[in-house]
């Protein structure tokens, strides 16, 4: 032992004897009261493991403060004498631990407490070591404000028709906020078991991830529901509610129960929702091979939502928009909208939930399969909306220089919110289309239920799913001798891998001569040309394992092949004169077709254009546009967008929005609102959407968005974000879905120096705030990539119209 210390020391490594590494020669944070924090890590040290969270909160929505009372079991695998847990914004006024031991019961030692804001955390230390193996309760009272946002435990309203404010809680979590309602181990891999009790006035209904089982009255207008134990499941997945809301219910043909919740007054909006998540959770029971866990599913319309919707388990949540259907307001794209977010939340449930991504870093594997699986599920109960899948939006964001892996480092709050863009979300789901369209669609399925299967109540990361789906055999089908699917001729892992750790996409150009295809890959770049200076820098390291689809003059089935080299050459079994790759718009990839390829495309069209399937043809016109110009209704929202352009039509419209009980009509109000060309009025609702009154928060991103895509909106877009920078910081933060609205949409139409000189000057003023942010990095990278192509072709574009429309 002795030996050991001395070499220990000899190399600068020291530890102290109950096996943290010690304090020497490491550097540890100041807490609020000036002593020494003793965790100097943005995650949490991994030797205190959460078992159960018995979690009372008692919300005043009268003082807008809540109270709670927190009573946490922990496994020690690590002697210490300290716990660090997150906590945001929360004082806690006691803190006791008791050791779990019949014999010691209510043997309760009183803990110090120490708080480090900037990690969002704290710090219990016990005067005691706490031992390995030994489970201990850690018991934490706490007051809080209400949250003015939209994460965390957070206040929200609404109008009756008779003009009456109505009052109400509700939670959102991911990523990073349940710790703004409770001390917890808020790192998605602290997966634990929650019973929740809520004290409410009598008139209010409280929800949460599971059903209630039992109501204490206590007096004074209050009383106390009890929820079911949830089942295994991580921080950023608890939810609850307080409201006056209504219900409708259902039940599912295996027993689960199905409600949507709404304000009284919008009921009659909710019968579509309701409909549609039984059917889709139905079909995920059928699909995945795995039934849904819980007795119920709760779906509910928040007033006030800052995204789309969110899955809490057993307590979806939903902006009234993504939610409710009103027949005679709603348009066909918005009942389809309605349709995809349901089939999004509900996917969740097993992906995200029943199977979490052990870090950050791999949210696509949530959101990724969960968009993916919008258009499987609605494909299959809803055929008559006819969901067609594109991987356009996610292939002009990655053909940009800004854009970032699918698998990226995220350690802190801003960087992790960051990850919830369109990488994540439609790249995602398109490497999944394309690997699911090469491997079958019956070995895809099979092997995400041995994945599903195989880490149910556990978290995993990226290989474990190409392990999955590279193997779905399990150990009880071997045992029964069923057939299950492995593949040994090429490596899943080896092949993904090229899409998930690497940015951007190939683009594959064909040179066809008779039966051999000659193909090569490049890195496609919107903007940037081979002969811009920065463009070898910009290719070199960059190649990807490409399963390529074609077919052919000839063709009778659709040929494969699997690209691994920058250059390749498919032989074919006999002369063709002409070929198409990416069937059907499968892959995640642009081609282009050299020498008469695409002459030879167009001369077919011509001829007869049903000889290409619909898809094809999308996915045809797509690859052109994308490499000619490399740039990037309802009649109802005609009819209002007309109407707005004079100040009668304006004003009447404005009154209209604060009367409509319809979001989707609000939505078309809105639009065209911010189409008029009066100064004074964009100016107005902007002010409006600020003030939160009229146009809620929640909405005012979209509005700047909409004005800004205005052309006598630009510039008063621009300066009304410059303006009030730090109260849009204060209403969204900083990462988030909303602040990168924001810094796009107001800047995305930008297409001279002069202003790209202007919003990089606005950028630098506020470095210290943005450092983190890739949204900066985009809007300067788009607004570079329009004065470039403004320069290529404004000249052209300039001729063509003197010549022909003159």
């Amino acid at each position: 032992m002795l030996l050991l210390l001395y070499i220990l020391n000899f190399i600068g490594i020291s530890y102290s004897f109950n096996g943290e590494r010690s304090n020497e020669n490491r550097s540890f944070p100041r807490a609020t009261n000036g002593e020494q924090f003793p965790w100097d890590k943005l995650r949490l040290p991994d030797w205190i493991i959460p078992v159960h969270y018995d979690l009372l909160i008692h919300p005043n929505l009268s003082s807008s403060v809540f109270t709670g009372f927190l009573k946490t079991e922990v496994t020690v695998k690590l002697e210490t004498n300290f716990i660090v847990l997150h906590s945001k914004h929360l004082e806690i006024t006691r803190a006791f631990i008791e050791e779990k031991n019949p014999k010691l019961q209510g043997d309760l030692k009183q803990l110090k407490v120490l708080e480090y804001p900037t990690h969002e955390q704290v710090a219990f230390l016990s005067a005691e070591p706490l031992l390995v193996d030994k489970k201990y309760f850690l018991s934490v009272n706490y007051i809080a404000n209400l949250s003015d946002g939209f994460y965390g435990l957070y206040k929200s309203t609404y109008k009756t028709k008779d003009g009456q404010t109505r009052l109400l809680v509700s939670t959102h979590f991911e990523p990073t906020s349940a710790r703004m309602a409770f001390p917890c181990f808020d790192e998605p891999s602290f997966k634990a078991n929650y019973t929740i009790k809520i004290r409410r006035e009598e008139q209010h209904v409280a929800l949460s991830n599971m059903p209630k089982v039992k109501t204490i009255t206590l007096g004074n207008n209050l009383v106390e529901d009890h929820f079911a134990e949830t089942v295994k499941m991580s921080t950023y997945l608890v939810a609850f509610i307080v409201s006056d809301f209504q219900s409708i219910s259902g039940t599912t043909s295996s027993g689960i129960k199905v409600s949507v919740y709404v304000n009284p007054e919008k009921l009659n909006q909710a019968h579509y929702a309701l409909e549609a998540a039984i059917k889709i959770l139905e079909f995920y029971e059928q699909y995945f091979g795995i039934y849904y866990p819980l007795p119920k599913q709760d779906l509910v319309a928040v007033p006030d939502f800052q995204s789309g919707a969110m899955e809490n388990w057993g307590l979806t949540t939903y902006r009234e928009t993504s939610l409710l259907y009103d027949p005679e307001t709603s348009s066909a794209s918005e009942k389809l909208w309605i349709t995809m977010v349901i089939g999004h939340e509900l996917a969740h449930q097993w992906f995200g939930n029943l199977v979490t991504m052990e870090w950050w870093n791999d949210i696509w594997l949530n959101e990724g399969f969960a968009r993916y699986m919008e258009f499987i599920s609605v494909d299959a109960t809803y055929p008559e909306l006819q969901v067609v899948y594109t991987c356009f939006t996610a292939m002009g964001r990655d053909s940009m220089n800004s854009s970032r892996p699918i698998s990226s480092k995220a350690e802190n709050p801003t960087q992790i919110k960051e990850m919830f863009d369109t990488v994540s979300y439609d790249k995602g789901a398109c490497i999944l289309h394309m690997l699911r369209n090469f491997l079958t669609d019956e070995v895809f399925q099979n092997g995400i239920i041995h994945y599903l299967k195989k880490h149910s109540y556990r978290n995993a990361k990226n290989n474990d799913l190409w392990n999955s789906l590279a193997n779905t055999c399990s150990e009880e089908d071997f045992a029964s001798a069923k057939y299950c699917y492995t593949k040994k001729h090429f490596d899943v892992t080896e092949i993904m891998n090229t899409w998930t750790l690497q940015k951007g996409l190939p683009l594959i150009t064909v040179e066809q001569n008779e039966k051999r295809i000659k193909i090569k890959q490049e890195r496609f770049l919107k903007g940037i040309l081979p002969d811009d200076p920065l463009w070898a820098s910009m290719q070199t390291g960059f190649l990807w394992q490409v399963p390529l689809t074609y077919i052919t003059s000839h063709s009778k089935s659709i040929g494969r092949h699997l690209m691994k080299n920058q250059s390749d050459t498919i032989e074919l079994e006999e002369d063709v004169n002409w070929v198409k790759l990416n069937v059907d718009m499968n892959g995640y990839y642009i081609v282009h077709y050299e020498g008469n390829g695409w002459n030879n495309i167009i001369k077919l069209l011509n001829q007869n254009h049903t000889i290409f399937s619909y898809k094809d043809r999308a996915n045809l016109i797509h690859n052109a546009f994308q490499l000619v110009s490399n740039i990037p209704s309802d009649v109802m929202k005609t009819v209002y967008s007309a109407g707005s352009k004079t100040a009668t039509g304006w004003n009447f419209l404005l009154e209209r929005y604060k009367v409509s009980m319809s979001g989707a009509e609000q939505i078309k109000i809105n639009s065209a609102l911010a189409s008029c060309k009066d100064d004074a009025n964009l100016a107005r609702l902007l002010e409006l959407g600020m003030e939160g009154n009229v146009i809620k928060t929640q909405d005012l991103p979209s509005v700047i968005y909409m004005v800004s895509m205005n052309p006598a909106g630009r510039l008063l877009a621009w300066n009304f974000v410059k303006k009030n920078w730090s109260k849009l910081l204060e209403k969204f933060s900083l990462g988030s879905f909303s602040m990168r609205t924001i810094i796009l949409g107001a800047t995305s139409h930008f297409s001279s120096k002069q202003e790209l000189e202007e919003v990089k000057f606005f950028f630098a003023s506020k470095q210290e705030e943005i450092s983190q942010l890739r949204a900066p990095q985009i809007a300067l990278e788009n607004i570079e990539k329009n004065i470039k192509w403004l320069e290529r072709n404004l000249d052209i574009l300039r001729k063509w119209i003197l010549e022909n429309l003159q």
